[in-house]
């Protein structure tokens, strides 16, 4: 939700603009100031910031976002094996042209992760994610957790070949890169892609492998603070890191990721789970997403969706003693179209404390709130202190 002031909002940030009372009514009612989710030197990506959040440490428990997708993705995780985010990515003209194959969607993204499993099923094994996002499992990854790798995310309109596994000299950066720069020739053959260009649609036509990694050793939010959790999100990503979490996994009718989601059940859901869970994890992606894609209209009604279909939801829901945070995992503003590593706001009602003189979420009001700035990974350490 994050993001930098513009000139064609009069200098404000979309959180300052949209229309969010219930999100603003926590912030108003509570505690409010700013986390930096990011540690010095590490990428401003989702995985390392919620890994903050969560309660732990990039800089100690971080190993890469293969392994967190594979947990997400009920795989355990071998020996040997080393698990790759794969997308399926758009290359044209020797440049990525589209981290995500034209939002491609699942149903059409199983028929081609079909066609690589056969091309490519004797280098390691691919599993269906959600859209573009997938899941490749390196059978015999020695040595490929040292690789150098581009996020497609971030290299929207290089070159290709600038941007492949490194050292390329490294044998498996040969095979890996081979099996990229391939997968091109097959998928742009495929009936979906011919079919996707005809509709004036971008083709998904190459995988793209990246963020390897192996499974995190990480103590479970129960041994560190003795409670139970859940986590509810349509990103693999964020399900994994609650898993390794030792949270439990909440699947969601009509979650998608994406501007379509189903806000409604994410809150039905969030709050039947606070039954038998003492804490409830609820991930949206779309403002991120619309932050990757520069569309500042969706990421304004993406933050309105957020504060009336969900938080608002929820908020007429809660009775009895209950606290509830809201915050943001990094800022992807507009005019970057990409992730920084700012800090990102956060406040926190509870009935058992006090509330400091904030009065609306945005990234500039929080930084009168009595938290301050604290780092990501001690948010949970805050928020349980107050319940004392």
């Amino acid at each position: 939700m994050a993001g930098f002031p513009l000139e064609q909002l009069g200098g404000k940030t979309p959180l300052q603009v949209a229309e969010k009372p219930n999100i603003d009514w926590i912030t108003r009612n509570g505690k409010s100031g700013r986390m930096k989710n990011i540690p010095d030197g590490m990428e401003a990506d989702s995985d390392v910031a919620i890994m903050s959040i969560m309660g732990y440490d990039p800089r100690t428990h971080y190993s890469g976002r293969g392994p967190l997708e594979a947990a997400g993705m009920d795989i355990d995780l071998k020996e040997n094996e080393v698990a790759f985010r794969c997308n399926l990515v758009t290359i044209d003209n020797g440049l990525i042209k589209d981290y995500s194959g034209g939002y491609i969607s699942t149903g059409e993204a199983e028929e081609l992760i079909d066609v690589v499993k056969e091309n490519f099923g004797d280098i390691g094994d691919f599993h269906v994610g959600v859209d573009y996002r997938h899941l490749f499992i390196l059978k015999n990854g020695k040595g490929a957790e040292e690789l150098t790798y581009s996020e497609p995310h971030k290299i929207v309109g290089e070159n290709v070949e600038d941007n492949l596994l490194r050292p390329k000299s490294k044998e498996i950066s040969k095979i890996l890169n081979e099996m990229m720069i391939k997968s091109k020739k097959i998928l742009s053959k495929h009936s979906v892609n011919k079919r996707r260009i005809n509709e004036g649609k971008n083709p998904a036509n190459a995988i793209w492998v990246w963020g390897q990694g192996k499974t995190p050793k990480m103590k479970t939010l129960f041994e560190k603070f003795g409670v139970r959790g859940a986590v509810i999100s349509a990103v693999t990503l964020v399900k994994g890191l609650g898993i390794c979490a030792g949270m439990d996994k909440i699947d969601v009718p009509g979650a998608t990721g994406y501007y379509d989601t189903n806000y409604e059940n994410k809150a039905k859901y969030g709050l039947e789970a606070l039954s038998y869970h003492d804490i409830v994890f609820i991930h949206v992606e779309a403002p991120d997403e619309a932050g990757h894609s520069g569309d500042l209209e969706e990421k304004i009604r993406a933050i309105e969706n957020i504060d009336k279909r969900l938080v608002g939801k929820i908020l007429d829901k809660l009775d009895g003693q209950y606290s509830i945070s809201i915050m943001a995992d990094h800022p992807t503003p507009i005019a970057v179209r990409n992730h920084v590593s700012d800090p990102v706001p956060c406040s926190i009602y509870s009935d058992r404390i006090e509330k400091d003189n904030t009065s609306t979420f945005d990234e500039f009001e929080v930084e009168n709130g009595s938290i301050g700035t604290i780092d990501g990974f001690k948010f949970l350490d805050k928020l349980f202190s107050m319940q004392d």
